[in-house]
C-alpha cells in the first residue's frame, strides 16, 4: 500500500490520540503523539522548578532535552533523556501547564522541526493542534476531530475516575473550556481547522465509528477506493 501522511487536529479531549493510534495500527503506519512531546517539555520544566514567565530558561531546557517516542503494548511510550515518563506527563500538574508551554514560540519551533523530520519518510499518523495547518500542511489526509465540551468532559471524566477520584465533571468541563480558549487564542500556531481538513464531530459517534470513517476517507480520497 502506498504510504502517506495523516494529520489529525482538534481540541483537548476530542480523542485524537486514541483515534490516531488506532488508525495507524490499521494502516501499519507510525503514530506520533505531538501532545505528548509538549507534555514532556512541560514535565521537564516543572522538574527544573521554572516559572511560566521564564521563557528563556524554558527554551534552553527544551533545546537540551532528548525526547523519544516508542510504541508500547498499551500505547506510545515517552522517554525524556532516556527516562520513561509516559505516566508522569499525564499528571494534573502537567495538564494544567501544558497549554502555556505549548504557546511559547521557540518551544513550538523546536518541536515542529522534530515532527517534520519524523514525517519525512511518509506513513505517519500525527495528531495535535496545528498539524494540518503548520506541521504537515502537505499531508494527504487532514482531519479536524471535535466534540461538544460536555461530551469531551464526560469522556475524560470516565478515563480519570480511578486515577483522580476527587475530580468532578464540572471541573473537567471548566478545564477543557479553559484549554480551548488558550489554544484558540495563542499567537503562535493557534488551534484552527485547515481549509482542506475534513470536519468530524464525534459527539454522537463511538471510537470504532470514527476510526472506520477515517479509514474510509483514506481509501476513497487518497488510495482511490483500494480496500
Amino acid at each position: 500500500m502506498r504510504r502517506f501522511n495523516i494529520a489529525i487536529d482538534g481540541p483537548a479531549g476530542a480523542g485524537k490520540s486514541t483515534i490516531a493510534r488506532l488508525v495507524a495500527n490499521q494502516l501499519g503506519f507510525i503514530y506520533v503523539d505531538t501532545g505528548a512531546m509538549y507534555r514532556a517539555v512541560t514535565w521537564k520544566v516543572l522538574q527544573e522548578g521554572l516559572l511560566i514567565e521564564q521563557i528563556k530558561e524554558i527554551t534552553e531546557v527544551a533545546q537540551g532535552m532528548d525526547i523519544s517516542l516508542m510504541p508500547g503494548a498499551n500505547g506510545q511510550l515517552v522517554f525524556v533523556d532516556g527516562q520513561d515518563v509516559t505516566s508522569d506527563i499525564r499528571s494534573s500538574e502537567v495538564t494544567n501547564f501544558v497549554s502555556y508551554i505549548a504557546s511559547i514560540g521557540e518551544v513550538r519551533k523546536l518541536l515542529v522541526e522534530k515532527q517534520k523530520q519524523m514525517a519525512a519518510e511518509k506513513g505517519i499518523v500525527m495528531d495535535g493542534r496545528d498539524i494540518g495547518t503548520h506541521v504537515l500542511p502537505d499531508a494527504e489526509m487532514k482531519i479536524f476531530l471535535t466534540a461538544s465540551v460536555t461530551k469531551r468532559a464526560e469522556r475524560r471524566f470516565a478515563e480519570l475516575q480511578v486515577e483522580r477520584p476527587e475530580l468532578t465533571l464540572a471541573e473537567l468541563e471548566q478545564d477543557i473550556a479553559r484549554r480551548d480558549h488558550i489554544d484558540e487564542n495563542r499567537e503562535i500556531s493557534p488551534l484552527v481547522r485547515a481549509e482542506d481538513a475534513i470536519l468530524l464531530d464525534s459527539t454522537s459517534m463511538t471510537i470504532a465509528q470514527v476510526v472506520e470513517q477515517i479509514l474510509d476517507l483514506c481509501r476513497s480520497r487518497v488510495l482511490g477506493g483500494i480496500s
